[in-house]
C-alpha cells in the first residue's frame, strides 16, 4: 500500500483527508498517462449519491480534461457497472467516486484499468508522487485540451447486460430492497420489475447525507422487519456503492454472505458448473460454511481478508465464485469484482430454478456462534511472533475437539490484534477470547 492508496483506493473525511486538490491532480496525471498511448485518454467517472460527490467527480474531470482526456460521467452508479463498462467499451480506465459503507462525511477514490480490474500499484505509486509535486507533467493546449460529457446510456448498457445474465423470469415474486440512499438506487428497482418481479423498496430517497444512515447491508434490522410486515419472498440489502448483498429469507433472517457462498455453490455444483470444484474465502468466513461444504463434497480455499485477494486466487486458478462473509460475492465468469445486483440475480435464479426457498437451500449449514474482540497492543508483528501465544492458541484450539475455532490477526490498519473464536455457544466462544486476551494483557503487549 502507498501513502495514499490503500487496499481499496483513496479514502478519508472530505475536504480533510481527501481533498479537491487530490482529486485534480488524480484526474491530471490518468489524462496525461493514457494520453501518451493515444491522441485522448478516455476515462469514465462513476459516483454514488454522498453530497461530497460532485465535488470530486467534477474535480477528477476537470483534471482529465486539463491534459487532453475525454472523459464521460455516469453519474450515480454502482461500482461494478464502472468496473464492467471499462472493461467492455474500450476506456483507458474508470473512477468511482465513493466511501462504500461509511458514513457521507467521507469520500474515496477507487481506479480501475482498462480491464475493469483494480489498478496496478505501480501506476499508483507513480500518481501518488505527482500528487506529493514529486514529478511534474504537462497540461494540455490549444486543440488538445480534452471534454466531458455526461453519459447516462452507459447505465443503461450495464442493466441490459445484468438481465441478460438471468435465465430464470422473476415474475410472481416479491422482493423486498434496501438501496441504503445510495447507488443501487439508480439500478436495482428497475432491474428486478424488467425480470418480473413486484418489487418493495426502503432506503431509497438520497438527499446527500443519509447514504448508509441506518440501512443497507450494515443495518439490516429495518429490511428484516419490513419483510415480515409485508409478506415478502425475499430481502435485499445493498452498501452505498452496491458491490455488495446482504439477504434477509421470508422469515426476516439474515442470509449474509456465506449462506450465499453456500447456497449458490452447492447450485453450480449440481448444474456442473463449479469450476474445479472449489468455492473461495476468506479467513473470516464462519467454520459452520466450511463444515457444509465439506458435507457437500465441495472444496474450499482460504486467503487473507479482503476481495483483493479473494479476486487473485480465483483468477490465478480460474475458479468462478468465491467471496466474503460481508456479501462481496464475485462470480469470476461474469465480472472481475465484486457485485451486490449481480449477486442478488445470481441468488434468485436459483430459488426460482429450485423452486425451493432460502431456507430449504440453507439446509446443512449451521452457521458457529462467533465472538470477536479488538486488542490494543503496542507491537502487533511481536505479537504474531510470540511464541506462548502460538501456544495458548493451540490448546484452547485442542480443547474445541474440532467443533470451533480461534483466529488471531493484526489489523491492517490500526496497532490492534483481532481475537475471534467460533465454537458451538456463545459461552465457549467468549471463554476461548478471553483466554488468548488475558495473555496479552499478562505479557504487557
Amino acid at each position: 500500500m502507498g501513502k495514499y492508496f490503500g487496499t481499496d483506493g483513496v479514502r478519508g473525511v472530505a475536504n480533510e483527508d481527501l481533498t479537491l486538490d487530490m482529486a485534480v491532480r488524480i484526474g491530471q496525471y490518468l489524462g496525461w498517462y493514457y494520453g501518451q498511448q493515444r491522441n485522448h485518454a478516455r476515462i469514465l467517472i462513476g459516483k454514488d449519491t454522498r453530497l461530497s460527490g460532485d465535488m470530486f467527480e467534477l474535480g477528477l474531470a476537470a483534471g482529465a480534461v486539463s491534459t487532453g482526456a475525454e472523459v464521460k460521467l455516469l453519474g450515480v452508479c454502482p461500482t461494478p457497472a464502472v468496473s464492467f463498462l471499462v472493461n467492455r467499451s474500450d476506456f483507458d480506465c474508470g473512477i468511482m467516486v465513493s466511501a462504500s459503507h461509511n458514513p457521507y462525511t467521507d469520500n474515496g477514490i477507487k481506479i480501475f484499468n482498462h480491464e475493469g480490474k483494480k489498478m496496478e500499484e505501480e501506476l499508483l505509486l507513480s500518481i501518488e508522487a505527482y500528487m506529493d509535486g514529486l514529478t511534474e507533467i504537462p497540461v494540455a493546449h490549444g486543440e488538445a485540451v480534452g471534454t466531458f460529457q455526461c453519459w447516462p446510456e452507459g447505465l443503461d448498457l450495464y442493466i441490459r447486460w445484468l438481465e441478460s445474465v438471468v435465465d430464470e423470469d422473476l415474475t410472481g415474486m416479491k422482493i423486498a430492497v434496501d438501496l441504503a440512499n445510495g447507488s443501487a438506487t439508480s439500478t436495482a428497482v428497475r432491474t428486478l420489475q424488467d425480470l418480473g418481479a413486484e418489487v418493495l423498496a426502503i432506503g431509497d430517497e438520497p438527499n446527500g447525507i443519509n447514504i448508509n444512515l441506518h440501512c443497507g447491508s450494515t443495518h439490516p434490522e429495518a429490511l428484516k422487519e419490513f419483510v415480515r410486515e409485508n409478506g415478502c419472498d425475499l430481502g435485499l440489502a445493498f452498501d452505498g456503492d452496491a458491490d455488495r448483498l446482504i439477504a434477509v429469507n421470508s422469515d426476516g433472517e439474515l442470509v449474509n454472505g456465506d449462506y450465499i457462498l453456500y447456497i449458490v455453490g452447492r447450485d453450480m455444483k449440481e448444474q456442473g458448473k463449479l469450476r474445479g470444484n472449489m468455492v473461495v474465502t476468506t479467513v473470516m468466513a464462519n467454520l459452520g460454511l466450511y463444515k457444509g461444504l465439506e458435507a457437500s463434497g465441495i472444496d474450499y480455499i482460504q486467503t487473507p481478508v479482503g476481495d483483493k485477494y479473494v479476486f487473485e486466487e480465483m483468477e490465478k486458478n480460474g475458479y468462478l465464485i468465491g467471496g466474503e462473509q460481508s456479501g462481496h460475492i464475485i462470480f469470476y465468469e461474469n465480472m472481475v469484482t465484486g457485485d451486490g445486483l449481480l449477486t442478488a440475480l445470481k441468488l434468485l435464479e436459483t430459488l426460482r430454478r429450485t423452486g425451493k426457498t432460502v431456507q430449504e437451500l440453507s439446509d446443512g449449514l449451521f452457521i458457529y456462534p462467533q465472538e470477536l474482540v479488538n486488542v490494543r497492543v503496542r507491537d502487533k508483528n511481536a505479537v504474531m511472533e510470540d511464541e506462548g501465544l502460538r501456544e495458548v492458541i493451540a490448546r484452547a484450539e485442542a480443547a474445541l475437539q474440532g467443533n470451533g475455532r480461534i483466529l488471531v490477526r493484526p489489523s491492517g490498519t490500526e496497532p490492534l490484534v483481532r481475537v475471534m473464536a467460533e465454537a458451538a455457544t456463545d459461552d465457549i466462544c467468549r471463554d476461548c477470547v478471553k483466554t488468548v486476551t488475558d495473555y496479552l494483557e499478562e505479557n504487557g503487549f
